[in-house]
């Protein structure tokens, strides 16, 4: 069976141009590279891992919306001239460990072909990935420390998605194509936006950047697109942190619903049946089919049922982030939620309260519906550019990378002002969160007052120096990061910073969240400075964009007059007020150097601290179904409607007894399969892949056995059929015990 296609495009020459499309894929072109593109499964624990994002102890992951990927594309000269990679992870942001740690794996697989110089790694910024995988103390103290299964996961998708890339790499051809994403972020902190001077503000339209740069990669020998990359900057934030379902947030579901509509037009369409199934035969049929109760299965079973199996042969497409330190998905605006009316301006409070100021997205209050807003609308603007793409890329590949030590960088403002940047601190209103996700009671955004309370809290911590009280001004110091080293790093000290070259695109691989006007002022400082120091390669037609959150986290970067107001993004600018003039003066030294053709010097290396990590004991330990019960047999099967089918938009769902899905994460395989009655014979048609398929995790009511509940929102674009939900898991008896894989399927039922 074909998968269904998601029709989003009701214009007529939409229609045309998917009419057209398979004669367009085969168009020839002259390759000017050697490409590559890859993606591989990263999907990360899906039981009682801490989320990384919003530092909500409370938010755990308990099952699966949709899988995470790492997604990677090589550009080469040749065979063994100068390439890069560029690797973006469905994950909220890179980790200085973990790049250490693909280096190495890279390292002892290609030598130096690929290094710390050439390869960076970028993350989505979803708030819904499984945590633990930083290797500094304040970004694992929600999750209890280091959890090495989470670290893994992401470490071996990075690698193999490299591997996949540059098995794959052929003679090729890129574009580029530049548009504006319409409502798909608004800036959450206006009021800092605002202080910034009214001569830089009138210059730009709006107060977040609407712009998405996209690269298209097309084969040259075949004509077919091998992938499309994109940059545009919003939050990962439109799953909430109530929410417990791994997911890739909007840019997952954009991703997502990319790389199914390239599979769904880049297909001959179906026949079309002349006649629509009889509804009553299709009841008759389902009647029939009971569920099968749990049964032993392989370790790899599950992989034979994923509906788009990774053999190094599919469309790769991926949304990566940008600039985002104020631009939230939730672009309705923030309310309160006693009154409904509008949060205070300048503080994103409720008559003081932070707790219940609160954004909303534009599928409020579903946010699932709201991701997939926002997601639809970077995906159908990166398929706008895709198709429209005709400036190819030519040139030099290049690059340029160095490591500083950003808590003492001395940075020259004019010939007459030399400042300095600070050991890392975090400020009251960092403590107060954004409307995305309020923070701790009794903060709000702005503070620049500490209660004695949380001083003598702070001070039980780390009492912050002197210097650093002052350098830090005008934040109060609320946790002194940067001086805190028990029982190891608090944050990091040491940071990459890089440019990647693609002709006349440019790539500033920048590892944190630049606000909008921060990000604004990196990219005209690093294109005036290659135009002005190079020999014409670079004019304005010079493409500069941002790649957030990359090859390390070292959470914000806002302007010195935003840093001024103290809102969230100020306060989490950890190397105080001066942090972003050290990016522009060192960015600044790199595109110089870039353009001349000079090299670098590699600064200090970062530390690895994969020895010293906290490792807690987080199980699972063993598992076992009730007595006289097995793996994989119906709790609660599926509740037929009183038509006795099931319409579009309904959602069947069973109950399975099961195990925690963390004994293994069945890699490239799936934990939920709906499968369609065909011929007589099953047919997976949607999986844990796909956002209308949800996997969930719980304990029963006893709290000694678990279940996996599987919920499918039947697609409008689904057939009339027989159906059934099948769920894949895996168990062990004691900690000790080996790993045995097991699988169930429901009842089956009608779909009209």
């Amino acid at each position: 069976m074909r998968r269904c296609k998601i029709q989003y495009y009701p214009s007529f020459l939409w229609l045309i141009l998917s009419l057209i499309w398979p004669v367009i894929i085969v168009t020839s072109t002259n390759g000017e590279y050697l490409i590559g593109v890859g993606s591989y499964d990263m999907t990360g624990p899906a039981a009682g891992v801490n989320m990384m994002g919003y530092a909500d102890i409370e938010q755990t992951t308990a099952g699966v919306h949709f899988r995470l990927r790492a997604r990677t594309f090589i550009v080469a000269e040749s065979s063994q001239g100068s390439r890069f990679a560029f690797v973006n992870l469905d994950s909220g942001m890179a980790s200085q460990l973990v790049t250490i740690k693909v280096l190495e794996k890279l390292q002892s697989r290609y030598g130096s072909l690929y290094t710390e110089e050439n390869v960076a790694i970028s993350g989505i910024h979803t708030h819904a990935g499984p945590g633990g995988y930083l290797q500094y103390v304040v970004y694992s103290v929600t999750s209890f420390g280091f959890v090495q299964q989470s670290f893994d996961a992401i470490v071996n998708a990075i690698e193999q998605s490299l591997v996949q890339a540059h098995e794959n790499l052929k003679p090729g051809s890129v574009f580029i194509n530049k548009g504006d994403v319409a409502n798909a972020g608004i800036n959450r902190s206006p009021s800092a936006y605002l202080l910034n001077p009214e001569e830089e503000r009138v210059q730009y339209q709006n107060n977040v950047d609407t712009l998405m740069t996209l690269l298209k990669f097309v084969d040259s020998a075949t004509g077919k697109s091998l992938g499309g990359f994109s940059w545009f900057a919003t939050h990962g934030t439109s799953m909430s942190k109530n929410n417990r379902l791994v997911s890739g947030d909007n840019k997952g579901a954009a991703a997502r619903f990319f790389e199914d509509w390239f599979s769904s037009t880049s297909t001959s369409p179906p026949a079309n049946s002349s006649t629509s199934p009889d509804i009553g035969e299709l009841i008759k049929k389902a009647q029939t089919i009971k569920a099968t109760g749990g049964k032993l299965c392989g370790k790899t079973t599950s992989q034979g049922f994923k509906v788009r199996k990774n053999d190094g042969s599919l469309f790769v497409g991926a949304f990566c982030q940008s600039n985002v330190g104020d631009v939230t998905p939730n672009v309705l605006g923030a309310f309160c939620s006693d009154t409904g009316k509008p949060c205070d301006f300048n503080h994103s409070s409720c008559n003081g309260d932070n707790q219940i100021c609160l954004g909303r997205g534009p599928g409020y209050p579903d946010e699932t519906l709201s991701t997939k807003i926002i997601g639809e609308r970077q995906f159908q603007k990166a398929v706008d550019l895709f198709m429209s793409a005709t400036e190819q890329l030519t040139g030099k590949i290049d690059y340029r990378h160095v490591y500083l030590n950003f808590t003492n960088i001395e940075v020259e403002l004019d010939e007459n002002n030399v400042v300095q940047t600070c050991p890392a601190a975090l400020g009251p209103g960092f403590a107060a969160g954004t409307t995305d996700g309020p923070g701790f009671p009794g903060f709000q955004q702005g503070d620049k007052q500490i209660s004695e309370r949380w001083i003598k809290l702070r001070d039980a911590l780390k009492k912050p120096s002197q210097f650093q009280v002052d350098c830090q001004q005008p934040k109060p110091v609320l946790l002194d990061t940067g001086e805190m080293f028990d029982p190891y790093a608090w944050a990091p000290a040491i940071l990459p910073i890089q440019i990647l070259r693609l002709g006349k695109l440019i790539i500033l691989s920048v590892p944190g969240e630049f606000t909008t006007m921060a990000g604004r002022r990196l990219r005209e400082a690093v294109k005036e400075t290659l135009i002005s120091s190079g020999s014409g390669e670079f004019d304005n037609e010079t493409h500069v964009v941002i790649a957030g959150l990359s090859n390390t986290y070292s959470q914000y970067v806002a302007t010195f007059e935003e840093y001024m107001q103290q809102r969230y993004e100020a306060s989490s600018t950890l190397y105080g007020p001066h942090t972003l003039s050290a990016y522009l003066q060192e960015f600044k030294k790199l595109a110089k150097a870039m353009a001349t053709g000079q090299t670098v010097t590699k600064g200090p290396p970062p530390p690895d601290l994969s020895s010293v990590q906290l490792r807690p004991e987080l199980g699972p330990f063993g598992d076992s179904p009730p007595p006289g019960l097995n793996f994989g047999d119906m709790k609660d099967d599926i509740n037929l409607p009183k038509t006795g089918f099931f319409k579009k938009g309904e959602r069947p769902s069973a109950t399975f007894w099961s195990a925690s899905p963390s004994y293994d994460l069945l890699t490239e395989g799936t934990f939920a399969v709906v499968e369609m009655l065909q011929r007589e014979r099953w047919t997976p048609v949607y999986d844990d892949d796909d956002f209308s398929l949800y996997f969930k995790y719980q304990l029963d009511e006893s709290g000694l056995y678990s279940l996996a509940n599987i919920e499918w929102e039947i697609p409008d674009g689904a057939t009339s059929g027989v159906y059934r939900l099948r769920h894949f898991g895996s168990a062990r008896k004691t900690k000790d015990s080996p790993i045995i894989y097991f699988t169930g399927a429901s009842s089956a039922f009608a779909v009209s």
